[in-house]
């Protein structure tokens, strides 16, 4: 006779499947998979997270850093609402992600019982696989089923089991459907690639948007740009793609984004646009010949208005169309934005060399470029942090994560927790302001039980930032955007790790370097003025906006506030 445990079944079916950490917090609906998953501890380590929002969360870093499907699981009602802010990320920037849910026993659900919500209506919305187990029988199935499906459509699988039927055992060995997924691989036609060729040696101004769908195709995104002398702009989800000082990059586009990719944007005459969902339509040109590679078909067209579709794999598509090309040898658009590009930086290393006091964020930027070793994981979070790290952190080869649709603040610390586990051997860094990392503190401890020596910075301005600057971007009065002061650096050392708290220029170099200089976790508490994250181009309708914020706090304070924006509006003009 069989006599295996469901639970023990699945425990070994992710296993197979190359799972290797599961996010969550044991509890009374899960806890009977909890003990098929102890047993199998040398295999598979369930990490015990403080909150289910940061197991699933750092289930979507995992997944965007590896490629492989991200797990977490949590307990019916209050665990399984907690999952949802981390799984409407994985869904967001599609990753696949699958969730483990527990679920009341079989013979209660639908009675009301205590801790029972509709789940099956809860995550309908987030979940390309949405499923709950009707008996043991059909567990291993629905398993497989849901890690495939998972992969297929790059999003979240939620799988829901009473805590009955992990304990129910199986008295044959059951029929699993194959295990697995195989990636197709498709390729535009070749009178598509042709109607391509036409449209680029036609261009005189043309220009690359990269998204996070050219990861892993490095070389033939040079090559790619090389061939036609067209520069690169990227979307904050593919800072890393290619080194940020490389000639061809253009840097970021959007709010976050540099001038010279702004104007370089929009002036182009043909935009070809690789591996990327851009969803700032303001941004974008109008009025110009557009092409798109990207290897889900849906998408194509579906955010811009394009002349050309290609659906396929970001490298093997570059890779065929420079065969349809002859090189151009220069472009005079190319070398213009290269020289802007220059300048450019020089602006920028004229802030984050600056010795002055209070702190600025740009400061920070310039210790941590001195310290980042090549490799390193970089988690990001939401808010001013991610302006300072997308312009004055330059990668060359390290890999970057960030909450990219969602935008859910809050992201850095899971990503870091996961982005350790994933690579154990690599430094991790997560960088914060004060505002996303109270959000999800408590899970510092953490990284502090499970000995992670990642470094968690804090850019602490005890604010709102991003927010304070829409508001007044929109002409509003600041309301409701200043935060209670807390030394962070305090709260680590309770955490068991260690704390740096860092409230003038001349600490900075010394304590930032003590703090990399640790094998345990640290945290990095950095006290910074207030600076406004101004975009690489200000348009007009910001401008007087912000004018009108300025004469109404005049009014309604009988103070001028000016923040302290000096500096970057020498890099702007």
């Amino acid at each position: 006779m069989f006599n295996k445990r469901t639970g023990e079944i699945m425990a070994e079916q992710l296993i197979d499947h190359g799972v290797k950490h599961v996010f969550g917090l044991p509890g009374d609906s899960i806890n009977e998979f909890v003990d098929d998953l102890r047993k199998k501890r040398e295999e598979i380590e369930f990490v015990q997270v403080r909150h289910e929002e940061t197991g699933a969360l750092a289930a979507s870093s995992y997944a965007k850093l590896t490629g492989q499907i991200g797990v977490t699981l949590a307990i019916a009602g209050p665990g399984a609402v907690h999952l949802m802010n981390g799984l409407y990320d994985a869904k967001a920037d599609s990753a696949p992600v699958l969730a483990i849910v527990g679920q009341v026993h079989s013979d209660q659900v639908g009675t009301g019982a205590f801790q029972e919500i509709n789940l099956e209506r809860m995550f309908d919305d987030v979940a390309v696989f949405n499923k709950r187990a009707e008996t043991e029988a059909q567990l291993p199935d629905l398993l497989n089923q849901a890690i495939r499906e998972a992969y297929a459509a790059k999003g979240v699988s939620v799988l829901i089991v009473p805590d009955d039927l992990f304990a129910a055992k199986h008295k044959e060995k059951p029929r699993l459907t194959a295990p697995g997924y195989t990636k197709p691989s498709i390729m535009p036609r070749s009178e598509d690639m042709k109607q391509a060729r036409t449209l680029i040696e036609a261009a005189e101004k043309p220009v690359i948007l990269a998204g996070k769908g050219a990861a892993g195709a490095k070389e033939s995104l040079l090559g790619f740009a090389e061939a036609i002398q067209a520069p690169i702009v990227l979307s904050l989800l593919a800072k890393g793609i290619i080194p940020d000082h490389h000639p061809y990059c253009l840097g970021q586009h959007g709010q976050i984004g540099t001038k010279p990719a702004y104007h370089a944007i929009k002036e182009t005459d043909l935009l070809i646009l690789i591996g990327t969902q851009f969803p700032y339509r303001d941004f974008l040109p109008d009025n110009v010949k557009a092409i798109q590679i990207d290897n889900e078909p849906s998408n194509l067209g579906r955010h811009y208005p394009i002349d050309v579709g290609l659906p396929g794999d970001a490298r093997e598509t570059m890779d065929a169309l420079r065969e349809f090309l002859s090189p151009i040898e220069k472009r005079d658009f190319l070398s213009t934005y290269q020289e802007k590009m220059k300048d450019w930086h020089i602006a920028l290393q004229e802030e984050k060399r600056s010795t002055d006091n209070p702190i600025h964020a740009p400061q920070v930027m310039y210790q941590l470029e001195k310290l980042m070793k090549p490799g390193a994981i970089i988690s990001g979070d939401v808010g001013n942090s991610t302006v300072w790290v997308s312009r004055f952190l330059p990668l060359v080869d390290q890999k970057y994560i960030v909450s990219g649709w969602l935008a859910t603040m809050g992201s850095a610390l899971p990503g870091a927790l996961a982005g350790q586990f994933a690579y154990p051997d690599k430094q991790v860094i997560g960088i914060a302001g004060d505002g996303g990392f109270s959000m999800v503190m408590h899970d510092f401890v953490t990284a502090v039980k499970n000995d992670l020596p990642i470094k968690m910075i804090v850019l602490n301005n005890s604010k709102i930032g991003m927010i304070k600057y829409e508001q007044e971007q929109m002409g509003h009065l600041n309301y409701e955007t200043d935060l209670g002061e807390i030394d962070f650096a305090k709260f680590a050392e309770a955490c068991g790790g260690e704390g740096y708290r860092i409230e003038n220029y001349e600490d900075l170099e010394s304590k930032m370097q003590q703090a990399f200089l640790s094998n345990k976790p640290a945290l990095i508490d950095v006290v910074i003025e207030d600076q406004a994250p101004l975009p690489g181009h200000i348009d007009y309708t910001s401008a007087v906006n912000f004018s009108s914020y300025i004469i109404k706090n005049f009014f309604e304070t009988g103070t001028l506030d000016l923040p302290d924006i000096r500096k970057s509006l020498k890099r702007l003009k």
